[in-house]
């Protein structure tokens, strides 16, 4: 399987970083420090994120003022990928640009006895956007196949029929107007390290590291191959999987903006026709004293 290239122009980001559906994804074929599409270097993509951060907040604004109108439509970005891939960075730097009224952002951690007590979709279902809204998912449902898998936290007949619901909610929200946006952030082995070991580093930062995480790099080749079969078997042409090479912290920020912003442009959401005459209102105003 051909690796990302380090410099590929032609075509949308969509195309370039989407996943190839019905066919065996092997990651070690994918280039955790490429840069496919990117600007000529990261100063470049770094001001080309900020023009794309102004233009994602308008079609935010068109999207969420078209929600108030009765346009059901909204996105869900997906973010999966190792501990460090930089899933609350890309909150941070992506979605930071957006208005906090618009957005619904949810972190999941390890499921609360509430939520054990319901199927695993349940909280999921919960956080979802409403219309206009744009939600995002650090981490998501998948993790139901993911650390479930890895640590053997069910039975494998149960995993392996997760699967198949995956794919029916997925296509479920699509049909109800969920633009799904799912990013696989692609980290390599020795990024991670390095991530690690800055994290031990900085006495501010003590506070992201626990030894846990020494122990789950011990499982790396288990979750590649627990990540491997989530991008094979949840993928649809309404619902694919994009690999975002994570190892530069600037071109994923700067992809995901990307992809954010050519499926709104996508979308291509309208203000509302207003419910009442402007003229009329507009000399009402001009006419007090």
């Amino acid at each position: 399987m051909a690796k990302h290239p380090a410099r590929k122009r032609s075509g949308t980001l969509r195309e370039l970083l989407r996943l190839p559906q019905g066919e065996r994804i092997d990651l070690t074929g994918y280039d955790a420090r490429a840069t496919p599409g990117a600007p000529d270097d990261k100063q470049a993509a770094r001001a080309d994120a900020e023009r794309t951060g102004r233009r994602l907040a308008g079609l935010q604004e068109r999207l969420w003022a078209a929600g108030t109108a009765g346009d059901h439509r909204r996105v869900l970005l997906v973010l999966q990928g190792m501990d460090t891939s930089g899933k609350g960075g890309t909150v941070k730097h992506v979605i930071g640009h957006l208005n906090p009224s618009g957005c619904r952002i949810e972190a999941f951690k390890a499921p609360t006895e509430e939520e054990r007590a319901h199927d695993f979709l349940w909280r999921v279902r919960r956080a979802l956007p409403g219309p206009g809204e744009i939600g995002i998912f650090d981490r998501s449902h998948y993790e139901d196949v993911l650390v479930a898998r890895v640590r053997h936290l069910a039975p494998p007949a149960e995993i392996g029929s997760r699967y198949g619901l995956i794919n029916d909610f997925e296509r479920d929200l699509a049909e109800d107007g969920v633009t799904l946006v799912k990013c696989f952030l692609h980290l390599s082995y020795e990024e991670q390290k390095r991530r690690l070991l800055r994290r031990l580093d900085r006495p501010a930062k003590h506070w992201k590291f626990t030894p846990a995480d020494i122990d789950e790099r011990a499982l790396w080749p288990a979750y590649q191959e627990a990540y491997e079969l989530a991008l094979e078997r949840c993928a649809a042409p309404h619902a694919p999987w994009y690999l975002v090479p994570a190892d530069h912290k600037w071109y994923r920020n700067w992809a995901i903006g990307r992809l954010l912003l050519e499926h709104l442009r996508a979308l291509d959401p309208r203000y509302p026709e207003p419910g009442f005459d402007v003229a009329q209102c507009r000399e009402r105003l001009l006419k007090e004293t």
